[in-house]
This record gives structure tokens, C-alpha cells and sequence, in this order.
């Protein structure tokens, strides 16, 4: 597979747009935001989110997929990985792999211990990929916030161990 990660900067907001948008519309019930309530938002809001203090976006590929990440005041320092999305034509192909990986590496590169992330319970898929890089899941749940019928959890990684994933 011929594909690399890009991180993103504010001037790639159309990037950032655009993959967000085209998961949002195609799973909708894997995030916790709607297509409808980020359709509004204007360029000044997407420059603002990728924003480098604001944590890692990142892209692979020609919007093949892309992922998200911060350290929310909540969670004791640990990093949270969000907006994990591999296009339908991308999936099988280790595009999830990369990213994850490029989150990873983003999350050591600034002296983090943890990473932490939501998924959506059922979504085997993606508890998947997590589980290759040495993810688990915990017993820390909560609605899904754009669909409350549906509950996501914790999956954890500790960064001081070794990587699974080659």
C-alpha cells in the first residue's frame, strides 16, 4: 500500500472539512456530532480546530481516512483519540493502522503515558484495530452523545508498553 499520513495545520482546513464531513455523512452513528450541526460551521471554526494546540489532525492518503487527537482536561493527562475514520473504499487495506499509529506517535512525542478513546459498543470493526495496538477496553461507559440509544466505552492504551503492532 502506497499511502502516508499527513498531519494538518490551519491552512488544511478544507482537508479537515471534508474528511469530517464525508464520515459524518457516511457513519453517522459512529460520532458523538452530526453532518447537520458541522455543515455550519464557517472556515474560522475549522482553522480553529486544527489549530496545533489544539491536539493532532491528521489525514491518509488523498481523504482515504483520518483521525483526531487531544488531551481533555478530564482524563488526568492522558491523550483521547477521536474522529477515527477510514473510508469505505480504504477499509481492510491498514489505513486505520496508520492512523492510529501516527496518533500514537504523536501521543509519545509529547511525553504522554495513556491514550484513551471512545467506541461505540457493536462497532467490532474498530474495536478491532484498537485491540491490535494494545488497546482495552474498560468498564467506563456513556451515551453516545449524538444518539443516546447507543453507549460507547473506554478503550485504554498504556504507552509504556511495547506496541503490537510491527
Amino acid at each position: 500500500m502506497d499511502i502516508s499520513v499527513r498531519r494538518l495545520g490551519p491552512d488544511d482546513w478544507r482537508v479537515w472539512r471534508a474528511a469530517r464531513l464525508a464520515a459524518l455523512a457516511e457513519a453517522p452513528h459512529a460520532f458523538g456530532s452530526s453532518l447537520a450541526k458541522e455543515q455550519q460551521y464557517q472556515e474560522g471554526d475549522w482553522r480553529d480546530w486544527l489549530d496545533p494546540g489544539r491536539g493532532l489532525k491528521a489525514v491518509a492518503g488523498d481523504l482515504a481516512g483520518m483521525i483526531g487527537a487531544w488531551v481533555p482536561e478530564d482524563r488526568g493527562g492522558a491523550v483521547e483519540i477521536y474522529s477515527v475514520y477510514v473510508a469505505p473504499a480504504w477499509r481492510g487495506r491498514g489505513v486505520g493502522d496508520l492512523l492510529v499509529g501516527e496518533a500514537l506517535a504523536w501521543a509519545r512525542e509529547n511525553g504522554h503515558e495513556r491514550v484513551d478513546l471512545w467506541v461505540v459498543d457493536g462497532n467490532a470493526s474498530a474495536a478491532g484495530l484498537y485491540l491490535r495496538h494494545g488497546f482495552r477496553a474498560t468498564d467506563e461507559v456513556q451515551p453516545l452523545p449524538s444518539n443516546p440509544d447507543l453507549v460507547e466505552r473506554i478503550m485504554s492504551r498504556d504507552l509504556r508498553q511495547p506496541d503490537p503492532v510491527s
